[in-house]
C-alpha cells in the first residue's frame, strides 16, 4: 500500500531544522520528499493529514536489553525470571520499544544464549511486534553477587582459543553481535570499573574470530585500557568509556569511521534519582554514578570535537530504569552533554541507522530509504521531552507498515 503524509513539518534526521513538506511511501520505501508548496504524487495512495505534526525517522536504541525484565508496564524487583516468563517478557519489551517510537534496536547483551535470536526470527517474520533488531547472545561476563547481577552465565574457556570458540558459537546460533565486559562495573563491585577482565591476547583473538564469523563485537569498557583494547581488537561499539584518557580518546578518533561510543547516561541519572526500599542499599551505586556523570560531561565534548560517533542508549531494563523509558536519554543529552534537541535526535536516528549497518537506507527521511517513521504531536526539535509520552506519537510506521495508525487510541 502507498501512503502520502501531508500537512507536516519534516525532520529528516540530518540535524537540520524541520521544514513544511510532504512525503510519499510506496511499499516499504520512501519515494518522494518535497518542501512546501511542492506536492508529492497522490496516485494510488492513502493521504494522511498529519495535523501540523512533525514527521521524523523512527528512533534507534543503541543499548537495548530486551531480556532485562523491568518495563514501564511491569516491575520486576531483581534480574531473574524463569525461562518461560523471560521469553514472554522479552517479547513484551520488544513491543514496548516499538510502542515508544523505537523502530530499531542494537542489543547490548542478553540473559539467554538464544532468546534474542529466536525473538528476532518472530520480529522479522511479522509474528511479533517489535523493532528491527541486531540480536546478541548471552553476555560474556564473570558472575557477581549483587541483587542486580544480570545472570550467572555458563562457564566458557579462557585464553585466546576460548574466545574464538565463544564468538564462533554465538555466530553459529545466529547472533549478530557478541557482548564482552572488557572491564568490570564499579556500580556492582567497588573499583571494578578500573579492572580488566580479559587479556590483550584474548581480545585480539575475539576480534579475529568476529571478522571471520561476520559478527560485531560490543564492549562494556570503563577503564582507559579497556577502551584502548576495544579499539585495537576492532569492537564496533564501546559503552561508557568513562575513564578514557587522552591516548584512548585519540585512538577512538583515529577509528571514528569504524567505531561508535554510547555513554549510557540514562542508567547514571536513574541511579542518582532512585529511591530504593530500605532493605536495598544503593549508596555505592549512587556514589559511583555521581563520579561517572561528571566524567561523562567532560568526556563527551572531547569526543564530539574529534568527530567520534556518539549514540544515545541508557541501559534500560533495570528496576529503577525500565524498558520503555528510553527516550529519556535524549533529554539527558540536552541537559548534561551540551546537545541541542535536533543534535540529539540526529544521533538517535541517522547515526543509529549507521550503527545498525544500514546508514545508506535507515535513519533519515530521504527518497529510497526504508519507511520507518514517527508522526509526532509537538516539535521534538524544540522540546525533545515530547517523545517520552507515547500519546504524542500519533503514528508509528516500521518498514512501510503501521504499527500505530493515525487516529488510533494511545
Amino acid at each position: 500500500m502507498n501512503h502520502v503524509f501531508t500537512n507536516v513539518s519534516i525532520f529528516d534526521g540530518s540535524g537540520s531544522p524541520p521544514f513544511p513538506g510532504e512525503l510519499r511511501v510506496e511499499g516499504n520505501r520512501i519515494t518522494e520528499v518535497v518542501r512546501s508548496p511542492a506536492q508529492v504524487s497522490r496516485d494510488a495512495a492513502v493521504v494522511i493529514d498529519g495535523g501540523a505534526g512533525v514527521l521524523m525517522p523512527g528512533l534507534v536504541e543503541a543499548h537495548a536489553h530486551l531480556t532485562w525484565p523491568t518495563s514501564v508496564e511491569k516491575f520486576v524487583p531483581g534480574m531473574y525470571l524463569p525461562p518461560e516468563e523471560l521469553a514472554l517478557t522479552a517479547a513484551r519489551n520488544a513491543r514496548i520499544l516499538l510502542d515508544h517510537g523505537f523502530t530499531s534496536a542494537y542489543s547490548a547483551g542478553s540473559l539467554s544464549k538464544k532468546l534474542e535470536i529466536s525473538l528476532n526470527e518472530h520480529l522479522v517474520s511479522g509474528g511479533l511486534p517489535g523493532p528491527r533488531l541486531i540480536p546478541s547472545s548471552v553476555e560474556r561476563e564473570p558472575p557477581n553477587e549483587t541483587a542486580l547481577d544480570p545472570g550467572h552465565v555458563a562457564e566458557h574457556a579462557r585464553g585466546a582459543e576460548g574466545m574464538r570458540e565463544f564468538v564462533k558459537e554465538c555466530a553459529e546460533i545466529g547472533a549478530k553481535a557478541v557482548k564482552f565486559l572488557i572491564s568490570g562495573e564499579s556500580a556492582l563491585k567497588p573499583g571494578a570499573s578500573l579492572e580488566l577482565l580479559y587479556s590483550e591476547d584474548e581480545l585480539m583473538a575475539a576480534g579475529e574470530q568476529a571478522r571471520l564469523s561476520g559478527v560485531w563485537l560490543t564492549g562494556h569498557a570503563h577503564a582507559a585500557q579497556a577502551v584502548k583494547l576495544g579499539v585495537k581488537a576492532g569492537f564496533r561499539v564501546l559503552y561508557h568509556c568513562t575513564y578514557a584518557d587522552d591516548e584512548a580518546i585519540e585512538m577512538l578518533a583515529s577509528h571514528k569511521d569504524e567505531i561508535f561510543v554510547a555513554p549510557t547516561i540514562g542508567i547514571v541519572q536513574a541511579t542518582l534519582d532512585a529511591s530504593p526500599p530500605p532493605h536495598f542499599d544503593m549508596s555505592n551505586m549512587k556514589a559511583d554514578a555521581a563520579i561517572v556523570l561528571e566524567r561523562q560531561k567532560a568526556l563527551v565534548p572531547k569526543l564530539r570535537a574529534r568527530g567520534v560517533k556518539l549514540l544515545p542508549g541508557g541501559d534500560y531494563g533495570f528496576p529503577f530504569n525500565p524498558n520503555g523509558r528510553n527516550a529519556w536519554d535524549l533529554e539527558l543529552w540536552v541537559r548534561h552533554l551540551g546537545y541541542s534537541p535536533a543534535e540529539a535526535l540526529h544521533a538517535a536516528t541517522a547515526l543509529g541507522g549507521e550503527l545498525m549497518g544500514m546508514g545508506h537506507e535507515l535513519g533519515q527521511l530521504r527518497s529510497g530509504f526504508l519507511a520507518d517513521l514517527l508522526l509526532v504531536a509537538g516539535d521534538p526539535t524544540e522540546d525533545v521531552r515530547v517523545l517520552q509520552d507515547k500519546r504524542n506519537l500519533k503514528a508509528i510506521m516500521k518498514d512501510g507498515a503501521f504499527h500505530k495508525t493515525p487516529g488510533a487510541a494511545s
